[in-house]
């Protein structure tokens, strides 16, 4: 398959599992647009594909068996299938609050959104990774976003009180919410799905 094939597929896998999962009004409503706008031709960009050493432990979270049959093992094998095609790459900006190890040990990468692999400017769909014990900084962004989390891992909505949504779990962060999550002593792996309202 070529790589708008591998892309196509994912995002159905990926709008089965959102629609699956997510129960907050709010992610619903978000994802419905998100997932209506990503129903038309696909364009792949060329990029070039680019690994950071840290993806070498991304098969401890991807492994299909890890999930059960339905939605959420199928975006997991349509991720793996397209994920030779991805550029990964480290959070740019600011750092508050993130962990010593952080810099070497988080990746995460674009799928659809300005610089994906497929270019976009309302939707942004990707992952994130991160190895075990690792905090990403607390951040903010203006754009909606509903999170499909793969992995027993902590989230944060304020910067210290935290949450497990479990593999499978859901959350809503609304525009301009500050947030951030950590791995304990496995890998963190997450969708991400964002709404930017044009300017």
């Amino acid at each position: 398959m070529s790589a708008d094939q591998h892309l196509r597929a994912f995002i159905d896998a990926a709008k089965m599992a959102f629609d699956a999962q997510v129960t907050a009004p709010a992610g619903r409503q978000s994802c419905a647009r998100i997932f209506e706008e990503l129903d038309g031709p696909i364009t792949v960009r060329g990029q070039t594909p680019e690994r950071l050493p840290v993806c070498d432990l991304l098969a401890q979270a991807t492994r299909p068996e890890m999930f059960a049959q339905g939605p959420l093992r199928s975006v997991v094998e349509a991720f793996n299938a397209l994920e030779p095609h991805l550029k990964w790459r480290r959070r740019a900006g600011d750092r508050p609050k993130a962990s010593a190890n952080f810099e070497d040990n988080h990746v995460l990468s674009m799928i659809v959104g300005p610089g994906g692999l497929m270019p976009h400017a309302q939707v942004y769909l990707g992952v994130n990774f991160q190895a075990p014990n690792v905090r990403y900084p607390d951040h903010t962004h203006p754009p909606e976003e509903t999170y499909l989390v793969l992995s027993d891992s902590e989230f944060s909505q304020d910067g210290e009180t935290w949450f497990p949504p479990g593999i499978g779990g859901t959350f809503y962060n609304p525009p301009g919410i500050l947030h951030a999550m950590r791995s304990g002593d496995t890998p963190l792996f997450a969708m991400w799905a964002l709404w930017a309202e044009r300017e």
